[in-house]
């Protein structure tokens, strides 16, 4: 099976199936997907390639502005979209300083979104587990949004979580194209922030510690601060498992 799948303009869209979890069984192929931003589906290529997964549901992480001056996923794709911005507290990276380290400072705002977020978190993970047929979940870059989403969706799955990791990892393969996109919307200007549109294994693993630190789990943050017990993670493997 293909993790990556190729688009014209989309640079960070990969199937999330296929990772085996602690207790030996597998997350389904063709079910859930991450991206970066559907607005992007402007080909009829790719807009062919996307009908051809058969994605049913689309959930849109970013924050209403973006989507009002970036556009959403294309209307005719027969998708039930969400619009559930987890992201409450906005920071522009490009803009960052050199001397703003990656790691650090994107786990701190990671953390915050766990926090702050709590509603919208919530309800999209509840609208993957319901839902009907194939889902992505996108935010601009597929990056940080989507990366926290993936990481409590494959934690509650039970997926170990160096596999967590390598998966947040994967969009470091579309950094370049994604400040290609960057530059291509912000001519004659450059990313101050050398951490810009990068995912490195570290971060990762300071958000899950700090997970880890404050709840014990991913388990334990869904349960005490999302209100999703362990029948929520059974439900949600029904869905998604295999094995």
């Amino acid at each position: 099976m293909i993790r990556d799948i190729e688009f014209d303009r989309l640079h960070n869209f990969r199937d999330l199936g296929g990772y085996r979890t602690e207790d030996g069984r597998t997350v389904r192929w063709g079910s859930l997907y991450r991206s970066d931003s559907l607005a992007k589906l402007a080909s009829e290529s790719d807009r062919e390639r996307f009908l051809g997964l058969g994605i049913r549901t689309v959930i849109d992480l970013r924050y209403p502005w973006e989507i009002e001056s970036r556009g959403r996923v294309p209307e005719g794709l027969g998708v039930e979209y969400h619009n559930l911005s987890i992201e409450h507290r906005p920071y522009d990276q490009a803009a960052l300083g050199p001397e703003v380290d990656t790691a650090t400072f994107l786990a701190e705002r990671y953390a915050e979104v766990a926090e702050d977020g709590v509603e919208e978190l919530r309800r999209a993970l509840e609208v993957i587990a319901g839902a009907d047929g194939p889902l992505v979940f996108h935010c601009a870059s597929g990056k940080d949004r989507t990366g926290i989403v993936a990481a409590l969706v494959l934690g509650l799955l039970g997926v170990p979580e160096e596999t967590i990791v390598a998966d947040f990892a994967l969009t470091g393969l579309a950094t370049e194209r994604l400040i290609a996109d960057w530059r291509a919307g912000n001519p004659g200007r450059e990313p101050n922030w050398p951490g810009y549109g990068r995912a490195p294994a570290e971060l990762m693993r300071l958000f899950l510690a700090e997970l880890a630190a404050r709840h014990g789990s991913v388990r334990g943050y869904a349960g005490e601060v999302l209100g999703l017990g362990p029948e929520f993670a059974s439900l949600l493997g029904e869905r998604l498992l295999v094995g």
